[in-house]
């Protein structure tokens, strides 16, 4: 039987604002000059959002001057001090709880797959809730410094991580084999069916991950920001192509809409879970 729920985040704008663009305001870089004249001419030249980001944030570490380079340690730093959305912090115990209420043998996991910077994510206040991270990556120089991107997020990179819950291919050794999540495994064997995965997530980037999860029954909840109604618009979107079982504020405080959502999905995947198991044992 298969008796666990993964709830899989994205991060940026989803669980927290942009993280990047608060490592950016702690360097003293203008942020909106960052991101409109020197990551979107890039853009404009055919170049991936992901890669685009990470080679400017190189150029200037390499440039030096006020705040730079960009180091591992200031990249720990900026994590340590990312704040996160209202209850973001205590939703994960939530959840778990309103899984064992309906059956105790139903434990719920939870996955991060983003396009931001993992040496941030990973020491937010958050990241120890999480069985794995996945995000881009930077290798360091002797002093520290970023020096190249060593892994790469993007689009449809989400998904690949989507099947590395899905088939239990989340440790160590799994990282050091990354072709093992194309190996065919038989829907019995599988560790976390698609059905019981909950995707939550904010933009394009999560568009692959939002269709593939509620394709195969899951449930994908898309989020915004209230506050930034420049947004709204992308996040109807989600709505219009059915993209999303549910749109709601990123809001994690109890009876919040998102928590609610959140709790329905998971409360729902635990009792299916318990009448599979006994119809089987019956």
């Amino acid at each position: 039987m298969h008796d666990t729920i993964a709830v899989v985040f994205d991060f940026d704008d989803t669980l927290a604002p942009d993280s990047t663009s608060s490592l950016l305001a702690t360097l003293g870089v203008n942020v909106k000059q960052f991101w409109a004249k020197q990551v979107n001419p890039l853009l404009d030249a055919g170049w991936d959002p992901i890669p685009a980001y990470l080679y400017k944030l190189l150029e200037l570490s390499r440039a030096g001057g006020a705040g730079m380079p960009i180091t591992r340690a200031r990249l720990i730093a900026s994590g340590k001090a990312t704040r996160l959305y209202d209850g973001a912090t205590r939703v994960f115990d939530r959840l778990r709880r309103a899984a064992v209420a309906v059956d105790p043998s139903v434990s719920v996991e939870f996955y991060l797959i983003s396009s931001g910077i993992g040496e941030i994510l990973r020491t937010t206040k958050i990241a120890k809730h999480f069985t794995a991270i996945w995000a881009c990556d930077y290798a360091y120089d002797a002093t520290g410094a970023i020096v190249f991107p060593k892994n790469i997020v993007s689009f449809t990179d989400k998904t690949r991580y989507l099947f590395h819950v899905s088939k239990g291919l989340v440790g160590a050794e799994a990282r050091n084999k990354p072709f093992e999540v194309n190996r065919k495994i038989p829907a019995a064997s599988l560790r976390v069916p698609f059905d019981q995965m909950v995707y939550v997530g904010d933009g394009y980037t999560d568009i692959p991950c939002f269709a593939m999860v509620r394709k195969q029954g899951g449930v994908s909840i898309g989020v915004y920001d209230r506050e930034d109604r420049r947004r709204w618009g992308r996040a109807w979107g989600f709505i219009e192509d059915d993209r999303v079982s549910n749109l709601v504020p990123a809001d994690y405080r109890t009876g919040s809409a998102l928590s609610n959502s959140l709790l329905m999905a998971v409360e729902n995947m635990a009792r299916k879970i318990a009448l599979r198991r006994s119809t089987y044992q019956g």
